[in-house]
């Protein structure tokens, strides 16, 4: 029995060591999964206020003799931030700032639209539209939280895949880049009638 200590010390080493190793593997692709999925999220309430924009802009169409080109902007600004995807597995600091930019866009156009709409005191008044701009502030809160969750999410993958030492078995997840604040985000919006 002594003659086989030592090679079952070893092979318990090893055991211990590879399972160590699954685990370390198996959280980080829990971590990964749950990034994606809360990207998904974000996705679909993006997609919500898209979905939304065209019935916005049916609704103001068909109550007003409205500006054209404001109607145009959003339309645009909506097939743009169509035009953007991301592969949630390999998510870049560059990839999130094109996706920011084009959904900016809808903002503007949006802001644009609503506050020119305060002209036309029958469509304001039409259950529509107020229905309309109900689900959309409502879509808007339904963003932040869903990129306010997968910034949280990036935050714990990043914080379990970069830590030592499983980063030393991690080499092939890398740093997720976090949701962040399109340029001029901080300066308040100035409306005007």
């Amino acid at each position: 029995m002594k003659k086989f200590a030592p090679v079952l010390v070893v092979v318990g080493i090893l055991i211990l060591g590879f399972l160590y190793f699954m685990n370390v593997k198996n959280k980080a692709l829990l971590f990964s999964q749950v990034t994606e999925k809360e990207w998904g999220n974000v996705n679909t309430a993006y997609q919500r206020r898209l979905d939304l924009i065209d019935n916005l802009v049916n609704t103001v169409k068909g109550a007003a003799d409205f500006e054209k080109s404001t109607l145009t902007a959003v339309v645009e600004a909506r097939a743009k931030a169509t035009s953007v995807t991301i592969d949630p597995k390999n998510i870049t600091p560059a990839q999130l700032d094109q996706f920011n930019q084009a959904q900016s866009g809808i903002t503007s156009s949006l802001s644009k639209l609503l506050v020119s709409v305060e002209a036309y005191p029958q469509l304001r008044a039409t259950e529509n539209f107020k229905q309309l701009q109900d689900e959309l502030a409502s879509t808007e809160n339904q963003i932040l939280t869903a990129r306010t969750r997968f910034n949280e999410s990036v935050l714990a993958y990043n914080g379990y895949v970069l830590a030592m030492p499983q980063n030393i078995f991690l080499g092939s997840y890398t740093e997720k880049a976090y949701f962040k604040a399109v340029a001029g985000a901080e300066n308040a919006p100035k409306v005007k009638f």
